[in-house]
């Protein structure tokens, strides 16, 4: 392999990772607020876009393509260069009668793009970084990848609620939302063209590379596969219904069972408070199962991820005036989530162990995409079934199979712990 590594990767990984997360946290999140400020049904919005979860479940059936032919930087640029236009499109077609079918249509090309914009993005850091590198550079990884959450789910919702209280239509103000998400993404493409490496690619090795069929076998055949992948998906069962909702009820009107919060605060809430929390719990739970291991942390991170949910309970029987009770729970709620998902991440590193490291580990991210994906179709359906106070509870219930597969799955106990 032959590589260029003049540029700098202080230049290039933080405009990367954050070129990762941001159309992530647009297409799956910040689309639900949109849509719920635009009128549509917390049961098409909980359907439609858990749907869009779909290309990041599937992403590693087309994966080898990325490996057999072209180079990762001319995929990633690719990718984000259609992503730039697919929130283009996005934006000039809300004020249109069927802007709904329309923009799933542009979000779900986006999230093909964003998924392969994934695998080609980590693919480069892999090659263009020497193993130490890649140790030293993990941390500036996450963090510019939160700071894209962050700018998604926090900046760009504060936006659009300013837009909406300035302009006095929210079709307006998501359309220029979303135009303004486009320029960021050509802006960071345009970013990523001058700064990262050109890396060339050997395929020298390419008759020792295991076929599609032998990954799956391989991956399948695992000890204790059926137990392994039972905790992958059913871990965060109760999050990933909750995670639909909370913004609806939040911004639904007080007579419809909500808080009648606005989109501006919602954006504080979640992506300022919420998004502070989360990095420092998932900090937190790092330093601690590198300190002592998976074993020692796996029920206490499962309950962490649990039982703050209780809060939402609180709130909707509760309903209050003011947005300080909801800023505890979200605080309490996603600094749970951080520090719990810690044991999640690493029990899908201890799942990809062995041969065919990466492609594994594509396969189990690809089922905690699943795991996100089948619940969260459900979620509003169920709200409008159950209500808000009622949903709360179905949520907190839904965490019982996480507890129960936390306490049974296999591992070694000391996995994830730090060599002396």
């Amino acid at each position: 392999m032959t590589q260029n590594n003049s540029k700098n990767p202080w230049l290039w990984v933080p405009s990367l990772y954050l070129t990762e997360s941001i159309p992530y946290v647009i297409i799956i999140t910040v689309s639900v607020v949109m849509y719920k400020s635009l009128g549509i049904s917390n049961a098409d919005i909980g359907l439609y876009t858990s749907f869009l979860y779909l290309p990041w479940v599937i992403k590693p059936i087309w994966s080898p393509i990325l490996e057999l032919f072209g180079n990762k930087k001319k995929w990633f640029l690719s990718m984000q260069l259609i992503l730039s236009l697919v929130f283009l499109g996005v934006g000039l077609t809300t004020g249109l009668d069927q802007f709904f079918i329309i923009t799933l249509a542009f979000f779900w090309m986006g999230a093909f793009a964003s998924a392969t914009n994934d695998i080609a993005s980590d693919g480069l850091y892999l090659i263009a970084l020497k193993p130490d590198q890649q140790s030293f550079f993990v941390g500036m990884r996450s963090t510019f990848y939160r700071v894209g959450m962050i700018t998604g789910q926090g900046l760009i919702v504060i936006i659009a609620g300013n837009l909406e209280s300035s302009l006095g239509d929210p079709t307006k103000a998501w359309s220029w939302t979303m135009i303004i998400v486009s320029v960021l993404m050509l802006v960071l493409t345009l970013l990523n063209l001058i700064t990262t490496p050109k890396v060339l690619e050997e395929r020298s090795e390419k008759t020792e590379q295991p076929s599609i069929g032998k990954v799956f076998q391989t991956f399948f055949t695992k000890k204790n596969i059926g137990l392994s992948l039972a905790f992958v998906l059913l871990y965060r069962l109760g999050e990933s219904q909750l995670v639909k909702m909370a913004s609806p009820f939040f911004l639904d009107e007080r007579s419809q069972g909500g808080l009648g919060l606005s989109v501006t605060e919602v954006g504080f809430l979640y992506g300022t408070l919420g998004v502070i929390s989360l990095l420092a719990g998932g900090i937190l739970g790092g330093i601690l199962i590198s300190r002592d291991g998976l074993g020692k942390w796996m029920m206490p991170m499962a309950f962490a991820i649990n039982a703050p949910n209780i809060g939402y309970i609180l709130l909707s029987w509760q309903q209050p005036d003011s947005i300080t009770l909801p800023a505890v729970v979200v605080v309490l709620e996603q600094l749970g989530y951080g520090f719990g998902f810690a044991a999640y991440m690493v029990f899908l590193i201890f799942l990809a162990e062995g041969a065919f490291k990466t492609a594994h580990y594509a396969l189990a991210t690809g089922f905690m995409a699943m795991g996100m994906m089948f619940p969260g179709m459900l979620s509003g359906y169920m709200q409008e079934w159950l209500g808000y106070p009622g949903f709360f509870i179905w949520v907190v219930l839904a965490t019982i199979p996480g507890f129960l597969v936390a306490f049974a799955a296999k591992y070694p106990r000391d996995f994830g712990k730090k060599a002396a």
